[in-house]
């Protein structure tokens, strides 16, 4: 038993992969009441599970004549299996798409005590009992069709698996950009409180003429940052909406209470020019050009362009079927994309 061919171990874990799929997906749409597609893919394959059906083959093999090693060895094998996904793809994503931190005896959330002796079950059942008609099955399709329908799956989950990667590297770079886009607001914010509590000295006579050419030009350049303000936070709330393409269209309130303190900062220190312009200096003009630079920089940063409507369908799936989804560092923001594609999904969107 268990001496298959390549092609056949690779069959094994498409199976195995589905029959995973099936499982999860039941268990969630119970859970969630409502159908939730489970997984990483949006094809019917969770190729954890796959990993997985065939570790517990392997693992069980030298022990197969002793129920209670086949048991301990499933459990410390998929265990590690699920440990070590669990890391790679928190560390690569910056998102758990699985979280175990509500359950008791739990190892930092990705993997806890009853997912472990569940594993251990499950590899008695796959090794003792699933695994014996499915090789008879198995070796009774001729290789040769066999081999055509593998490299057919083979081709489809490739392409299935890009694509739900290229996702997942998306959202993790919306994280990233909105959780950079906070700071540097947040940041522009109090050094903008610190200009407009700014009163220099008053300007040494004889050069009066300079200073009024100064705020005069210091006006001017607010007032073209007033006037534009309005176009910024509109493109901010638009452009943080379009993020993850229709999914995240309300994950801007945080951006856009900043945004629009930024604003109401720029007009302040244009009415304070205006009324007192010799407490204004070129330096003060230079640093609020600055600012306004890089407040605009900033902005075209976490506006990506549009994308078809189909990869805003297979974002949408994506997050909702990972209801378990976390982070801890993006927890906030994950939460409203996470709202948003569930009004999608309703059609609210």
């Amino acid at each position: 038993m268990f001496n298959y061919l390549p092609l056949q171990w690779l069959f094994l874990f498409y199976f195995y992969s589905f029959l995973g799929w099936c499982f999860e997906s039941a268990y969630v749409t119970v859970m969630e009441k409502h159908p939730v597609n489970r997984g990483f893919m949006r094809g019917p394959f969770l190729p954890l599970y796959g990993s997985g059906g065939i570790m517990m083959l392997v693992v069980s093999r030298p022990f197969y004549d002793n129920v209670f090693l086949v048991y301990i060895a499933g459990c410390i094998g998929a265990t590690v299996l699920e440990y070590v996904v669990g890391v790679l793809m928190e560390t690569l994503f910056k998102v758990r798409y699985w979280d175990y931190s509500h359950k008791k005896f739990n190892f930092k959330g990705y993997v806890c005590l009853e997912s472990t002796l569940v594993w251990g079950v499950c590899t008695i059942v796959f090794s003792h009992y699933l695994q014996i008609p499915v090789e008879k099955v198995i070796c009774s399709i001729p290789y040769n069709f066999l081999t055509i329908f593998t490299v057919v799956l083979t081709v489809g989950v490739s392409c299935d698996f890009m694509l739900a990667f290229k996702t997942a590297i998306e959202l993790r770079d919306i994280l990233l950009y909105m959780e950079k886009a906070k700071y540097e607001m947040a940041r522009m914010q109090k050094r903008l409180d610190v200009i407009i509590a700014f009163k220099g000295e008053e300007v040494k006579e004889g050069i009066g003429s300079k200073v009024e050419g100064i705020s005069n030009g210091i006006s001017n350049t607010v007032e073209g940052i007033s006037n534009g303000i309005g176009n910024t936070v509109e493109g901010i709330s638009n452009g943080i909406g379009n993020t993850v393409e229709g999914i995240s269209n309300g994950i801007g309130s945080r951006m856009d209470v900043l945004s629009s303190s930024l604003e109401k900062s720029f007009s302040s220190i244009k009415e304070k020019i205006r009324l007192n312009p010799s407490a204004y200096v070129g330096s003060v003009k230079e640093e609020v050009i600055e600012l306004y630079t890089k407040y605009c920089v900033l902005m075209d940063r976490v506006t990506p362009p549009p994308v078809k409507s189909f990869f805003e369908w297979y974002r949408t799936r994506t997050i909702m079927g990972n209801p378990s989804m976390y982070s801890e560092r993006f927890k906030t923001s994950l939460e409203e994309i996470k709202e948003r594609a569930s009004k999608i999904r309703n059609g609210r969107g």
